[in-house]
């Protein structure tokens, strides 16, 4: 058995790295969450408490540590707890599932996850803390930032670039060589031929960039907006 984990985390998402964990044969020590009750059980693992107590856990030798905040919406909630975390000289493993195949010409960072049936091709990098969900597929001389969260199904061609805390919904398609801006926000089954700005935005089951003659179903809205 692995050396002792903690989570952080109690949400949905930590039943997914539960899981995984286990896979990856870790000693799972407990989850820590500042809006759960201390002695709730999430999948078997105990909630040990708040943030309060991870200096408590650093000084007894514990020192990997699991985001299990997603931040679906909000990638600031997710990525303040990896700040909060690395104030106190956490380890953050890269988790990795045993059925995802991630080629041996690939670099990743810490803190990665890799989650099932996921593929990430030849020559491709991967930042630190994204998060990448079950059936991903990054082709060939993938560029992924930092904190980036790729949603289950989503589909990148080769030499595509996603920069630093974007976020691709379930299913989208990402066409070759295009880039995602930071901050940047795709929606599910959006279908994405051309560079999106930072801090943009396509919407679910759209077409970026506009097809001419092709309107929304709510003409008012645009297809592409920039977040506020």
């Amino acid at each position: 058995m692995q050396k002792g984990i903690i989570i952080y985390g109690a949400g949905g998402h930590a039943k997914t790295v539960i899981s995984l964990l286990r896979l990856l044969d870790w000693n799972i020590i407990g989850i820590i969450d500042d809006g759960v009750d201390k002695g709730k059980v999430v999948s078997g693992i105990s909630v040990l408490g708040g943030a309060e107590i991870l200096p408590e856990l650093r000084t007894q030798g514990i020192e990997n540590v699991v985001n299990a905040v997603g931040g679906i919406g909000n990638y600031l909630i997710r990525w303040r707890i990896f700040e909060r975390l690395q104030q106190l000289n956490f380890r953050f493993p890269t988790l990795i599932h045993p059925s995802a195949f991630v080629e041996d010409t690939v670099t990743l960072a810490d803190g990665i996850q890799v989650l099932a049936q996921s593929y990430i091709s030849s020559e491709s990098t991967i930042g630190f803390g994204t998060l990448i969900n079950a059936g991903v597929i990054i082709s060939h001389d993938g560029n992924i930032g930092k904190c980036v969260n790729l949603s289950p199904g989503a589909l990148l061609a080769g030499e595509v670039t996603v920069e630093d805390f974007a976020q691709i919904g379930m299913g989208a398609t990402i066409n070759l060589e295009v880039k995602v801006g930071t901050r940047a926000r795709i929606g599910n089954s959006a279908v994405v031929k051309k560079d999106v700005p930072a801090d943009g935005r396509v919407y679910a089951g759209t077409v970026w960039p506009v097809v001419s003659g092709k309107v929304r179903p709510k003409d008012s809205e645009p297809y592409y907006r920039k977040i506020a």
